[in-house]
């Protein structure tokens, strides 16, 4: 099993700006590895974590998709994030994972409902898992972290990632769960978060990091500005698996929408 190389785009996002968003992305991604098989950008990366879904939503395939598959083509890689997108009259926080050759999508299951996220975006219903460069990735956003059972790998991916606009007075919980995904999976483990301040006077502190497959930090951004990538060991992966099977021993279940 190959290497994989994933690079960590932790920046301030302006407010319910996509222009200006992508300007700004656009900018500092000019400094990211070359040579990166996937780029993660935080969650709602063109607006900030807003509830004005119908005012910032895009439609499927609009101007954003367009912007992420022009990067995904110059750099010869994935790159995924999250964007409000309307489609048959609801608005879902869809996470986007776009290579030069393919589009694919993931719609938020757990909505945030601390923040009312459930009364302005319809809820996705799949669980997603996805095949680039020889490894299985699964995509998920921010609260998803929370829920365990829909985390639970069933031998199934081997790369696990989350994009999060997740606040800083919870960051100690981020921390720990994302970890906790990591051990208990037998996976490696992403999470994408933002920094600064948004229009609903929320900090964020980052803490975007990453794991190996026995939950060891790989790569931990603190609360600054950056962009980084991180190598992710096939063969390490691999070896531990069959070292530490713990996946023959676990519980079978249903996943229930």
């Amino acid at each position: 099993m190959r290497d994989l190389r994933v690079t960590l785009v932790q920046q301030a996002l302006v407010w319910e700006d996509a222009h200006a968003n992508r300007e700004h992305l656009a900018g500092v991604l000019k400094a990211a590895d070359p040579d990166t098989d996937l780029i993660l950008l935080p969650e709602m990366f063109t607006t900030g974590f807003s509830m004005n879904a119908q005012s910032n939503a895009e439609p499927a395939g609009g101007d954003t998709q367009d912007w992420l598959q022009s990067l995904a083509d110059s750099f010869d890689c994935a790159i995924a994030g999250s964007v409000a997108t309307e489609e048959g009259g609801d608005v879902y926080n869809r996470l986007l994972f776009v290579t030069p050759d393919r589009v694919d999508s993931y719609d938020k299951r757990h909505l945030f409902r601390m923040a009312g996220e459930q009364n302005y975006y319809a809820a996705g219903a799949e669980r997603v898992v996805l095949e680039w460069r020889g490894w299985r990735i699964k995509p998920e956003v921010c609260y998803d972290l929370r829920f365990p059972v829909f985390s639970r790998n069933r031998n199934d991916y081997d790369l696990l990632f989350y994009v999060a606009n997740w606040p800083s007075p919870r960051s100690h919980h981020w921390r720990a769960l994302l970890q906790a995904r990591a051990i208990e999976n037998l996976a490696c483990v992403v999470g994408v978060n933002r920094i600064g301040e948004d229009d609903n006077g929320l900090s964020y502190s980052g803490d975007s990091l990453a794991f190996d497959q026995e939950g060891s930090v790989l790569m931990d951004l603190s609360a600054r500005a950056a962009v980084e990538t991180v190598c992710f060991s096939g063969n390490e992966l691999c070896s531990y698996r069959d070292r530490f099977p713990t996946q023959l021993d676990a519980d079978a279940f249903v996943l229930e929408s």
